[in-house]
């Protein structure tokens, strides 16, 4: 089993890399077309990257809540334990969303370039007054625009099972810009650990809460809302990681 697994994550990165490669030189005369057509089009790499995930890696996935999505915008708050959930999360949901990300990423050969031609945004994560600025006023003309913003609450790749502390930029933004909230939980982390080489085969279980609307709450009652939402959705989704309904340390 362990060759197969080897055989299938080098089969899966060959496949990545040569389907990047043209999607990043398509992604230059893409910069003479609209954001949204620029996306229309790069979002068949994260899509093709998920579904190939399934056939190469085994991994399946399954939805619940998808109809709680709104349909002009919001903020979306989803775990952050693996690659696999920004494929699925910019391959599959609508309308349009935006991720805020480290520009850093940039600097990533072929795939950098996609990212960078998508009008996301990019912030410095040394400088976090300057960067939550520059987020508030993109997030408001991207919420006004009817599309949504994907803030990782955890701010980075963390265990499944983890202990972690939330972070309160995408409460800060929602309240800011009045948007609603949207919590997402997933087990990616439980088959596609952080840094693992070898993944494991099996079911991914995406859900997704309905929307919080942010007025008439402080941020610190917000953002307990959002973490409760999610690590209560965790123990329902992946109860093998919560034994006894706490968290793994």
């Amino acid at each position: 089993m362990p060759i197969i697994q080897h055989l299938r994550a080098i089969l899966y990165l060959l496949y990545c890399f040569v389907t990047v490669v043209p999607f990043a030189f398509l992604a230059l005369p893409l910069w003479l077309c609209p954001p949204l057509m620029r996306f229309r089009v790069l979002r068949w790499w994260p899509r093709l990257a998920t579904h190939a995930a399934r056939w190469i890696l085994g991994i399946r996935w399954q939805v619940k809540g998808m109809e709680n999505l709104p349909k002009h915008g919001a903020v979306l708050m989803p775990k952050h334990q693996s690659t696999w959930e920004t494929y699925f999360l910019c391959g599959f949901l609508d309308p349009y969303p935006v991720f805020v990300y480290k520009k850093e990423l940039h600097w990533v050969p072929f795939f950098g370039w996609g990212i960078k031609s998508l009008a996301w945004v990019a912030i410095d994560r040394s400088q976090k007054a300057a960067a939550f600025e520059q987020v508030k006023v993109a997030g408001k003309a991207i919420v006004d625009g009817g599309r949504s913003v994907i803030m990782f609450p955890e701010g980075t790749r963390t265990k499944i099972g983890a202990k972690t502390t939330y972070k309160a930029g995408g409460t800060r933004l929602a309240m800011a810009i009045d948007a609603p909230i949207v919590p997402i939980a997933h087990n990616a982390g439980a088959l596609w650990a952080r840094g693992a080489w070898l993944k494991k085969s099996g079911l991914v279980t995406v859900s997704i809460g309905q929307p919080i609307d942010p007025s008439g709450r402080t941020q610190d009652e917000l953002l307990q809302q959002v973490e409760t939402w999610i690590e209560s959705e965790m123990k329902v989704i992946s109860p093998e990681h919560y034994p006894n309904g706490t968290l793994m340390l």
